[in-house]
């Protein structure tokens, strides 16, 4: 059976294989832990982008203060691969996610959730009393600061459903979370920043109508990647949620700029010479995802094209040297999320050697 080894060189790998650069990524960590720590807020890296306990150990070393994930069934891995501190970002909704909800919490009680209706949480309530779970389980209440997307809307509606929650004995309520995801690909950065501003005004508001009201907010959780560092500036957050920095993509780099190296590429082989501008190579939609365009090559001299699941193209202009049957490239995902989510493993390599091999612990689980 086909099985790497710590030691052999990425030019020994089959294609496509998903290849880390450990300079880079130690430097895109260091990176923003200079930048945010020195704010004193806590750092909750998103893990839905790397989806790897080890890399969550990596980060809490460097800094962070546990982990996010988007979904319970992530939470299920990453906790089962020794990482705990969680925060589970979208609301946990249905009958067969909140009996899973119960069970992971029943082993891991650092496990912190969010809700946005009275519906959710008295049925998370009801099933943590039904378990006879005593602890209470940690919750924030998710604000819609302009995404749109889930969260309840500020205000009137925020203080009702925190008086809903503080009469349910099993929920606690420590915060409060927004995530101004519609902002993180604005490609202008002063009005990125003049918007994930209104954005803050919004959330650090609803937290002291709900401090006003008698709730105890200690948590006000917020950002991504293209936002942290102007989230990090207003009073009464706590709490920053970056993803994406640690690998990057085109189109985060579009937006924010290289402070952020690539620091993941996918390897991948040419299979055929399909004229003389013109090649085939073995990373298609099963390897690089489209939804944020197309992934380019770490050489842009050459020009990526899907071919379909299994195949893409690349050409050139003329006088650019030509790639032959056999020659290896990289590709830089446009989307890092999503792509990380297509393969297993990541080759982590430190001058084109293998010095460790990572697995995509909680590949595939979107539940």
């Amino acid at each position: 059976m086909y099985s790497p080894e710590v030691g052999n060189r990425i030019d020994e790998l089959d294609t496509p294989s998903m290849i880390v650069d450990l300079d880079l990524v130690e430097a895109n960590i260091k990176k923003l832990m200079d930048k945010l720590l020195p704010t004193e807020l806590d750092i909750r890296p998103h893990l839905k982008t790397t989806k790897s306990a080890i890399l969550a150990r990596k980060m809490a070393t460097a800094g962070a203060k546990g982990g996010c994930v988007a979904k319970v069934s992530e939470a299920e891995v990453i906790a089962a691969a020794g990482f705990d501190d969680l925060l589970i970002t979208c609301e946990i909704i249905g009958e067969a996610k909140v009996k899973r909800l119960v069970e992971l919490f029943r082993k891991h009680r650092k496990i912190r959730i969010v809700v946005d209706s009275e519906v959710g949480a008295t049925a998370i309530n009801e099933a943590l009393e039904n378990a006879g779970i005593k602890d209470p389980i940690m919750v924030l209440i998710d604000l819609d600061v302009g995404l749109h997307r889930t969260g309840v809307q500020p205000g009137d509606s925020a203080v009702a459903l925190a008086r809903h929650i503080d009469g349910l004995k099993h929920l606690k309520l420590i915060g409060v979370q927004g995530y101004e995801g519609h902002l993180q690909h604005v490609h202008d950065r002063e009005d990125r920043k003049t918007q994930c501003l209104q954005s803050m005004k919004i959330l650090t508001g609803t937290a002291d109508t709900l401090r006003n009201a008698g709730f105890n907010i200690e948590v006000v959780t917020t950002g991504g990647t293209g936002t942290a560092e102007f989230c990090a500036t207003v009073p009464g957050v706590t709490e920053l949620q970056p993803g994406s920095f640690i690998f990057m993509d085109t189109d985060y780099q579009r937006a924010v700029g290289s402070f952020y190296s690539y620091s993941l590429t996918i390897l991948s082989t040419v299979l055929s010479k399909q004229g003389p501008r013109s090649v085939t190579i073995d990373s298609g939609l099963k390897s690089l995802t489209t939804d944020s365009g197309l992934a380019e090559c770490k050489d842009s001299r050459y020009s990526y094209g899907v071919l379909g699941d299994e195949h893409g193209s690349l050409s050139w202009e003329d006088g650019t040297p030509p790639l032959s049957v056999g020659d290896r490239v990289e590709m830089v995902p446009s989307h890092i999320d999503p792509t990380v989510n297509l393969h297993d493993f990541y080759y982590a390599h430190r001058g084109g050697v293998i010095e460790e091999i990572w697995p995509v612990d909680s590949r595939g689980k979107v539940q």
